[in-house]
This record gives structure tokens, sequence and C-alpha cells, in this order.
């Protein structure tokens, strides 16, 4: 019984603490926004996203790869990545991105270029990769060149 008492505890904790973050990350995101005086448009899961320039109608979906540019920064405007700098297009294939891109880049269509702003818990959370803040907001901006 004691076990179940403090399983359900932390259980509590753990919820609570990550719906903290997510509401953390909402307002660091709409303050980024509005202190920039920027445009965008959100997701019901909160992503937030911009097209800035539209390309075509062919949107990927979840079994399809895109070929695009792109620059990813936190909302302190530190770059984190960018195959710009590397001097060559990324292929990623939709079903093995984060959660985040998985969503946002359906939003996309060939030839469109704009912005995903992703919070913690749809990109990498408490978990991330080597070179990537945990629980970090991200920031895309991104060239969708090509669908396959």
């Amino acid at each position: 019984m004691k076990n179940i008492l403090l399983l359900l505890l932390l259980s509590t904790l753990l919820i609570s603490c990550s719906g903290n973050q997510f509401e953390e990350d909402i307002e660091a995101i709409e303050n980024y926004i509005s202190s920039n005086n920027l445009t965008f448009d959100k997701t019901e899961e909160s992503i937030y996203y911009s097209i800035v320039e539209s390309g075509s109608e062919v949107r990927p979906t979840l079994s399809n790869s895109v070929v695009c540019h792109y620059r990813g920064y936190y909302l302190d405007g530190e770059q984190f990545d960018s195959s710009y700098d590397r001097g060559m297009t990324s292929e990623f294939g939709l079903a093995n991105v984060i959660e985040g891109w998985r969503i946002g880049m359906q939003l996309f269509a060939e030839g469109d270029s704009g912005t995903l702003i992703i919070p913690s818990e749809l990109g990498y959370g408490g978990n991330p990769p080597l070179g990537i803040r945990e629980d970090a907001v991200l920031v895309f901006d991104i060239e969708l060149f090509e669908v396959k």
C-alpha cells in the first residue's frame, strides 16, 4: 500500500512539474513574439508557426522525407544547429524527428519558408542530445525545398 501511495505521489509531482514547464514555455514564447513584434499562428498542440513565403500545394505527411535548409536557435538567439553553416541542405524522414517537427513541417509546402517555435516537451524536453539545452524552447527558420 505504501508503495502505491508513493508511486501516486511521484506521478502527481512529475505531472505537475511537466505542466509547469509547458506553461513557462508558452509564456516565454508569447513574450518573445510580443517583444519582437512578430505574428505567429498556433496549432492546438501549441506549436507556433509563421509561413513568410508560400510555395506550392505539396505538403509532407509523416510517411515523407523533406529536403530543407534550417537554422535552429533558442529564444535568446543562440544558435545550436544550421544546415546553412554546413553549406548543404538536410533531408529528414518526418517519422524520425522531434514531435514539433513532425507536426510543424506538415504546415509547410514545397517552396515555403517560415519559422517554427516549439515548446520543450515537443522538442527534446529534459533529455536532450549533447549540445542542446535541457527543457529548451526551440526556434527553427526553415526553407522547405522538396517533399519526397
